[in-house]
């Protein structure tokens, strides 16, 4: 039975993710952005929440694992090169590493750049990604941490997914990366097609995600940049843009 998944908005920007296995009932927030979010959403589903998945250890990403655990006895899970960075973990993964969750395999994807011990969990069998802020619909995350060279041999690697793979992202980010996507990528058709739809999506106040690997490695510049060279003058030209 394949996990449902239950995608929420959080904070300001931020998007919380439940996903449950029907069969044992067990429920992980991916990431915990805050505790009153992820509880809201945890009651509107009727889910009881037993694991946190963590991506990277950001406050927006990590402010409700301490709370929820308390509730919930919950166990967190996330990198082991990152450990002292995440609170509450009770569990590492490394990258490479297969962690199954309630019968479903998530591989863990290393994913540098954005922080240097970002991973991403892929789900495979379920034909799903959660790519916290390393990939972003139409984007990609600001490199802190790591080196443009490790970003891109972290989007690299999840370029190579499945192309129908959902990607989950921790940002309601899309507009603004649409509009430098446009400004770096001006002739690409199916890009803007995909404006178009993002913009009405946005004026209706819906989300913009989940989104695919297809789609980004149609639209999304920063996939599409062929090289570390490219890519990084992408990444540089995003944080300074003002469009």
């Amino acid at each position: 039975m394949a996990l449902d998944v239950h995608q929420f908005p959080c904070l300001s920007d931020n998007y919380g993710v439940l996903i449950h296995d029907a069969e044992t009932g067990a429920t992980a927030s991916i990431d915990a952005p805050d505790a009153q979010c992820v509880e809201r959403a945890l009651a509107e589903t009727g889910w009881k929440l037993t694991h946190i998945l963590i991506t990277h250890h950001h406050n927006d990403h990590t402010d409700g694992n301490l709370p929820l655990k308390a509730k919930w006895g919950c166990r967190i899970i996330g990198n082991k090169a990152d450990a002292a960075r995440i609170r509450g973990i009770d569990e590492t993964v490394e990258p490479g590493d297969t962690y199954e969750f309630a019968g479903h395999a998530a591989r863990i994807i290393d994913t540098p750049g954005h922080t240097v011990g970002h991973i991403a969990w892929h789900f495979a069998d379920d034909g799903l990604l959660f790519a916290g802020d390393t990939l972003f619909a139409l984007g990609c995350g600001r490199v802190f941490e790591g080196t443009m060279e490790q970003m891109w041999g972290s989007l690299s690697r999840l370029a190579a997914l499945p192309p129908d793979t959902q990607v989950y992202c921790g940002h309601e980010y899309t507009l603004a990366n649409g509009r430098y996507a446009v400004h770096a990528d001006p002739g690409n058709a199916a890009l803007a097609r995909r404006m178009a739809g993002i913009e009405t999506l946005r004026a209706a106040g819906k989300p913009t995600l989940p989104t695919t690997i297809g789609i980004e490695l149609e639209t999304n510049p920063f996939l599409r940049a062929g090289s570390a060279e490219r890519f990084a003058e992408l990444r540089r030209g995003k944080d300074n843009f003002r469009g």
